[in-house]
């Protein structure tokens, strides 16, 4: 086999892995203002209401349940929400009323909430809602960003036909297939848990993924972690480790990367997916 080029395969990393799914989840968001879709509606009353103090203590008499909505109008997640002024600190439950119907008048109030519902500022309080669901939904970006690399490895996985297991606890490798880790678990005092274990005819694959759009420090920790348990793992008979990784965030840690690179044939990108590798190695 030929020895491969570090730098030419620095270069083939990839700047984002974002996939049209990344950007919003709109499902969800539909979802969770259809939840609320009957509260909102009833709420849409006070829209350009000229008295609607009165008429929210109204509603909350009739449709107690429309204070659920509150927190999404204020762009919140969460059925509490702790206000305080010069008359006094409140924590309000939106879930069930824990306050006088007139501190919540008091709570919209200040909040500003009734200004912008009366005032025309919107028209519809579902339609304002999606809005604010989709601003809020931008911080799972972070969440699917992290998803989107172990989605793409499963499927280069599934493709190659082998059994495999996500999220496997190294004690459940070390039971299920009689294996010692020991090596790598520092004598049983560590906990690991793999991505992907990948078990063939002659081999058992542990496998970490992960993909890094920045640099930073935790770059050069990951890349000494894993060169430590490749290493640890060289004399484990019938089992090997294998690092999947990828990401701009690599081109300012090259040099840790490199040393990893020098002493792991098995540490892969995506380029080396598409290029058939992982069909090629479990095929050994």
């Amino acid at each position: 086999m030929c020895k491969r080029n570090f730098k030419d395969w620095l270069k083939t990393m990839r700047k984002s892995i974002n996939q049209y799914n990344y950007y919003i989840d709109f499902p969800k968001i539909y979802k969770n203002v259809e939840e609320k879709k009957v509260e909102l509606h009833i709420l849409n009353a006070l829209v350009g209401s000229k008295n609607i103090k009165e008429e929210f203590v109204d509603i909350l008499h009739r449709y107690p349940e429309v204070l659920e909505c509150i927190p999404i109008i204020l762009a919140v997640r969460a059925n509490e929400i702790y206000a305080q002024d010069e008359n006094g600190a409140f924590t309000y439950n939106f879930h069930k009323m824990n306050q006088s119907i007139e501190q919540y008048v008091y709570f919209m109030e200040k909040t500003g909430l009734f200004d912008l519902i009366a005032n025309h500022i919107i028209n519809n309080l579902y339609d304002y809602c999606l809005g604010v669901e989709t601003g809020l939904d931008t911080n799972g970006r972070k969440n699917r960003g992290g998803d989107q690399m172990e989605d793409l490895v499963e499927r280069y996985i599934q493709h190659t036909g082998v059994e495999y297991y996500k999220e496997m606890y190294l004690s459940d490798v070390e039971e299920k297939w009689s294996v010692d880790l020991s090596a790598i678990s520092a004598q049983g005092t560590t906990t690991k848990r793999w991505d992907f274990v990948v078990k063939t005819q002659n081999m058992i694959y542990v496998i970490e993924t992960n993909f890094y759009t920045s640099g930073g420090s935790k770059l050069n920790e990951t890349s000494r972690s894993y060169k430590m348990i490749a290493e640890e793992s060289k004399d484990i008979t019938d089992v090997k480790f294998v690092w999947i990784t990828d990401g701009g965030g690599w081109k300012s840690a090259a040099r840790n990367l490199e040393e990893t690179f020098q002493v792991m044939d098995t540490l892969y990108n995506i380029a080396d997916m598409e290029n058939g590798t992982l069909e090629k190695l479990f095929s050994i």
